[in-house]
């Protein structure tokens, strides 16, 4: 039986990168033969555009029951002052579709010893937490948002970044804020308790803005960080500095269910507007959205490695996209076309 992947475009360059993506993929499948079948449906904007919501009841239901999403990006500035929003839209998928573990590699393709994975809690926190509204009074204008997390929430997820851990060098980094806020204080509990179960991992508590700076400072020094969903939003972006480009970076945001995987596959970036149809966006964080697609959900980590080694050979040639040398670059599809060249599928 085939599997059923969905396949979520979204707006601006997100319809550009899942392109090439999808045309790695379908190569792939070609050459190895794969029972693989792709459906397509909308999210964000152009969703808005033409039903009136960010995503439709009927695309979260398809989500769920394929257990397979890929996508592109949502927003854009059409939709700034629109009732609803793009985004409300992505917030949903993922809450629905109860990929709580974010996995977030930050890996340098340009020979600097920089090699770490971030685990993000992604389905709670002050992104998910109620009440949040805004209100007037007296002539005063008011805010709320609500930052909650369960003991639950917080396991789940520390125990998928030690397993990662275990499997990599045996070194976690937390992040929190436990000398101000009382989440990270239990956050930083249940690291202490869950670290009792895995004696061969050691474990290092880092509070957030210290780890912001060396995170600049000395990348080499990490492997493995956990951390919650807005803090985790921030670093990982910050970490795209590391590396060259936010256009670099995969993610995968997980759930994991006896012996299934749920898995919601995007590159990190956002839509991009405006570079949007200029056919200058850089597709490897979606290409490699799919490595990390095969390596969870579809159980072939043989294909992960075939992907980013054709990654890694295509721009050791020198060959670049716009976000890396603006004076020297191919254009998205073209830079695709390369990767695949470099694709050693027997």
């Amino acid at each position: 039986m085939a599997k059923k992947i969905l396949v979520l475009e979204g707006d601006g360059v997100g319809k550009e990168v899942i392109k090439s993506a999808i045309k790695i993929l379908e190569f792939i499948q070609k050459k190895l033969k794969l029972k693989i079948e792709l459906e397509y449906d909308y999210i964000g904007g152009e969703c808005i555009d033409r039903f009136g919501v960010a995503i439709k009841e009927e695309t979260i239901k398809k989500a769920k029951k394929y257990g397979i999403v890929l996508l592109g990006a949502v927003g854009g500035y059409k939709w700034e002052k629109s009732k609803v929003k793009p985004e409300e839209g992505l917030l949903k998928l993922r809450k629905e579709m109860g990929v709580y573990a974010n996995i977030r590699p930050i890996h340098s393709f340009f020979n600097r010893n920089i090699d770490i994975v971030f685990v993000r809690e992604l389905t709670g926190g002050i992104y998910f937490g109620k009440p949040r509204k805004r209100w007037i009074k007296n002539n005063r204008t008011f805010v709320i948002d609500t930052l909650k997390y369960s003991d639950k929430e917080i396991e789940r997820v520390v125990r998928v970044a030690f397993e990662i851990a275990r499997n990599r060098k045996k070194f976690l980094v937390s992040v929190d804020k436990a000398n101000v806020l009382e989440s990270s204080r239990l956050w930083r509990e249940i690291v202490n308790k869950i670290s009792e179960e895995y004696k061969d991992v050691k474990v290092e508590h880092h509070l957030v803005d210290s780890f912001a700076m060396n995170l600049i400072l000395k990348p080499e020094y990490f492997d493995v960080v956990v951390t919650e969903n807005l803090f985790g939003d921030i670093l990982t972006d910050e970490a795209a500095v590391l590396v060259g480009s936010l256009g670099l970076l995969p993610s995968a945001s997980l759930a994991f269910k006896k012996e299934k995987v749920i898995g919601l596959y995007e590159p990190i970036h956002g839509s991009a507007p405006d570079i949007a149809g200029k056919n200058i966006a850089n597709p490897i964080g979606a290409i490699l959205s799919v490595a990390l697609m095969f390596k969870y959900s579809l159980k072939r980590d043989d294909i992960y490695e075939l992907i980013y080694q054709a990654v890694q050979k295509t721009l050791e040639k020198g060959y670049k996209t716009f976000d890396l040398d603006k004076n020297n670059y191919l254009q998205t599809d073209k830079f695709t076309d390369k990767i695949i060249e470099n694709m050693n599928v027997n």
